[in-house]
């Protein structure tokens, strides 16, 4: 039954019926009337006239009631026999296209409840059979996943950014470094995280100029035809950020191309590519300080001429025998503060010169965490003494030379227990108070105490670690990291301390710990069957919905009417790529709406103006949301609501979004026609998809992409495959002609 009318089905039936009765009733009158003779006939005539002219009344009492008889006769076929068996067809294709696992409804006659127990029985069948299937081709595949699974975890702990792209410049593949970069590359990195620059599918082009890309691609294939080994290329590029990149390309080669033998005859072949591979570099602090450092040779250069040139000057002066005393104090005068000069410039270049040999000593990137777990492992195993952590804070991220700091750490505790035996050491890691940028590495013990003179005699001298003396001592690896040291006491706790104060990893670098990945949960950061997408010529309506890259969004909004001022306070939104829902690359931003929440709408969405101060605003958030969307088809549920908002705010934000959007409302009700509601929570109960975090932006947007991947193979089942397809669908459909 369609919403919001009566089923066509209905008058249909009653207006055949009558139909049927007038021309039977009309066929039996004729047959009898012509049987009859000609004398009967004028006899009977006056007798029918008057009939006919008494009980006009009466017959036409009877034709009504038996019309609202045929009616209710004829809906109370539709309803026990007819939409039964419909709503019972549309359950059975759900059950069939999809992996959903549901109980039938019975209802209807006893035949279609029968029937519908006849259908679950086969459905499970098939179920049993497809896990059998599935268990062997399971297992078949196993040794393929093995090998992705690895490639994936090499590509997890390395730490370059490295990117893998098809020919037609879509990321197939990326690591957690590059992420990061990727968030440091972005124009608003505060917004979503800066998510809208990498995901799968994503087309790298967002970040690197195309015509530079399709340089270095025919630079690699050039060599590949030569007959080049190892062929590569590199390049230098800037950003739309500011950031300055050195990019090192290789190529990615079918397999068939790489089993081929080596000879002239399959040159050819051999260069055949299927994609590439990215690996980034930012040098664009090293730029700096290379800059910096051509800067301050040039002034010592140009300093140190005019200094020279004015000694000269002076010089020569001074010769002059008969030179009197007042001009001779002058240009000595002179020559002392040239040499004073020069030889501050001389001392503040080497003091740079130091600086920057520190710099360029190799640190790296260390989560604080995993250094004190090795300091601890370290100092057990050389020293024997007990080691425990005490207040780490697990999110720090350190730019140390690991190696030598823990010889350091255990030089320190080896010390402590030789010389004052101590029984146990601490280590303690924190945010310096009071230099920002910094973290102090505290090595905590309790005994008796130590003299200042003793503390600076461990520093200087050279550090020995089982058995072994080193030539760096305490201070050189503080030197290293360009930090400090200094020994403390704690006299409430009766304990004390040494101190390292090391740098923190610099933010545009770091990696938060929340993209690191443990255990058995690896994010989906590489897809290979994206290798086979290479059609990007066609128009999207002629592409099919299973090739397509979808962006499934919601909002949240200030109250329902956006014309008379109501504004979007949340945005969230998913990816789906190669018919996956990518759980790790989502776009979620409160947004500051510069006007009160409608008190009706709070307890929906539980948002309060509390929770939005301080939030960015619509304007700087819709950029950042397009960039996300770029290159996809929307996906809402009610999206012309959604739409709404958006489209009011295209002047404010410099952004249209002019992709296409398929609707779940509009599609839900395509496939399941006769089903009564087709709102988010009965089609989620329909397809057996949870709901969690409902009426907020990001819950609904998951909800919406689950559903939207089991509405493909119904739709399929349909005929409909196509984007075009599916527009012209939803279009005729109820839904369609509500307006926002």
């Amino acid at each position: 039954m369609k919403p919001g009318g009566m089923d066509r089905r209905l008058p249909l039936g009653v207006a055949a019926l009558a139909v049927g009765v007038a021309l039977w009733l009309a066929i039996t009158l004729f047959m009898v009337w012509s049987s009859l003779s000609p004398v009967l006939r004028l006899q009977l005539a006056p007798l029918l006239g008057r009939v006919l002219e008494a009980g006009g009344v009466v017959l036409a009492l009877m034709g009504v009631v038996w019309l609202f008889v045929s009616a209710w006769a004829v809906q109370a076929l539709l309803r026990g026999f007819v939409e039964p068996a419909a709503r019972l067809a549309e359950e059975g294709r759900l059950l069939v296209n999809t992996e959903v696992e549901r109980v039938l409804t019975l209802e209807g006659h006893t035949e279609n409840q029968a029937l519908a127990q006849v259908i679950e029985q086969l459905v499970a069948q098939r179920t049993r059979l497809r896990k059998e299937m599935d268990a062997r081709v399971a297992e078949v595949s196993q040794g393929i996943e093995r090998e992705r699974s690895r490639l994936a975890a090499l590509m997890s702990e390395l730490t370059q950014s490295v990117v893998v792209c098809n020919l037609d410049g879509r990321i197939l593949l990326y690591n957690h470094r590059a992420r990061v970069q990727f968030k440091a590359l972005s124009l608003a990195p505060e917004v979503a995280g800066g998510a809208e620059l990498i995901g799968l599918g994503r087309s790298i082009y967002t970040v690197f100029d195309r015509k530079l890309v399709a340089h270095a691609l025919e630079s690699i294939q050039q060599r590949m035809l030569r007959g080049a080994g190892e062929p590569s290329a590199q390049f230098v590029t800037s950003t739309a950020a500011g950031q300055l990149l050195r990019v090192q390309m290789a190529p990615v080669r079918s397999v068939q191309a790489d089993s081929l033998p080596q000879t002239e005859d399959f040159v050819a072949d051999r260069a055949e590519l299927t994609g590439f591979v990215l690996m980034l570099d930012n040098i664009t602090r090293e730029f700096e300080t290379e800059s910096a450092r051509d800067q301050v040779l040039h002034t010592l250069t140009e300093g140190t001429r005019s200094a020279l040139a004015n000694m000269q000057v002076a010089l020569d002066v001074l010769d002059y025998p008969d030179l009197e005393a007042s001009a001779r104090e002058r240009f000595q005068r002179v020559i002392r503060e040239e040499t004073r000069s020069l030889a501050q410039r001389i001392a503040s270049l080497e003091a740079d010169a130091a600086r920057a040999l520190k710099t360029r000593w190799p640190l790296e990137d260390m989560l604080g965490a995993d250094l004190v777990g090795a300091a601890m492992r370290r100092i057990e195993t050389v020293t024997g003494l007990p080691a425990s952590a005490l207040d780490v804070d697990a999110t720090l991220w350190l730019k140390v030379e690991s190696f030598s700091l823990l010889q350091a750490l255990v030089y320190l505790s080896a010390r402590l227990a030789e010389e004052f035996h101590v029984s146990f050491v601490q280590l303690r890691l924190s945010p310096a108070a009071d230099s920002p940028g910094w973290a102090q590495l505290d090595l905590i013990w309790a005994g008796q105490m130590m003299s200042t003179e003793t503390v600076m005699s461990w520093e200087m001298d050279a550090m020995r670690v089982g058995g072994e003396t080193m030539r760096l001592t305490v201070r050189d690896v503080v030197e290293r990291h360009a930090g400090a040291f200094w020994f403390e006491r704690e006299r409430v706790r009766h304990q004390a301390f040494f101190r390292l104060l090391l740098p923190m990893a610099d933010p545009r670098e770091q990696m938060a710990a929340a993209t690191l990945v443990r255990g058995d949960s690896r994010p989906e950061y590489y897809d290979f069957d994206l290798f086979r997408v290479t059609e990007q010529t066609r128009s999207l309506d002629e592409r099919r919905l299973s090739d397509l890259v979808y962006t499934v969004f919601d909002t949240e909004t200030t109250g329902l009417d956006p014309a008379q001022g109501d504004e979007i306070i949340q945005i969230g939104a998913a990816r789906i790529v190669n018919g996956k829902l990518l759980h790790q690359e989502c776009f979620e931003q409160l947004i500051d709406p510069r006007r009160a929440i409608s008190a009706a709408s709070i307890p929906i969405h539980g948002i309060t103006r509390d929770m939005l101060e301080g939030q960015p605003v619509i304007e700087d958030v819709l950029p950042a949301f397009h960039a996300f969307a770029q290159d996809t088809v929307l996906v809402g549920h009610n999206a012309a609501f959604d739409m709404r908002f958006l489209q009011l705010k295209e002047k404010a934000s410099g952004v249209v979004f002019g992709q296409p959007v398929l609707d779940t409302l509009l599609l839900s009700a395509v496939v399941h026609p006769n089903q009564e509601s087709h709102r988010l929570e009965a089609i989620a109960a329909r397809f057996n998809v949870p709901v969690i975090g409902r009426h907020t932006a990001m819950g609904d947007a998951m909800v919406t992409a689950e559903i939207f991947l089991k509405l493909v193979p119904l739709l399929a089942e349909l005929g409909i495959v196509t984007l075009g397809q599916a527009r012209e669908a939803a279009q005729k459909s109820y839904y369609a002609r509500l307006k926002y």
